[in-house]
């Protein structure tokens, strides 16, 4: 990883952290190296790695989402059953 890249970011990817450094060491052998095209293969498994990791995390976000939608309509429907319970009264 460089420098500027924050713990966080890492933590973020941890299954990929291992194919990111092999990344940052293709592209510290220099320019002409990465201009040849020798860090293509390792930058196509990084992209690999992240869109995975993205789709995990569209999944989960998926999930949580279906289930407080599940919990807010619940509530609305103990409300509306306590408004017309009110209302007959």
């Amino acid at each position: 990883m460089t420098a500027s890249t924050s713990a966080s970011t890492l933590a973020d990817h941890l299954d990929c952290e291992e194919v990111m450094t092999m990344l940052d060491e293709c592209h510290a052998k220099g320019f002409m190296h990465k201009v040849f095209g020798n860090c293509n293969d390792i930058k196509r498994e990084v992209n690999r790695c992240l869109y995975a990791e993205r789709l995990k995390r569209a999944s989960r976000n998926r999930e949580k989402a279906r289930e407080n939608r599940a919990r807010i309509e619940k509530l609305w429907d103990e409300d509306a059953a306590q408004g017309q319970m009110k209302s007959s009264s």
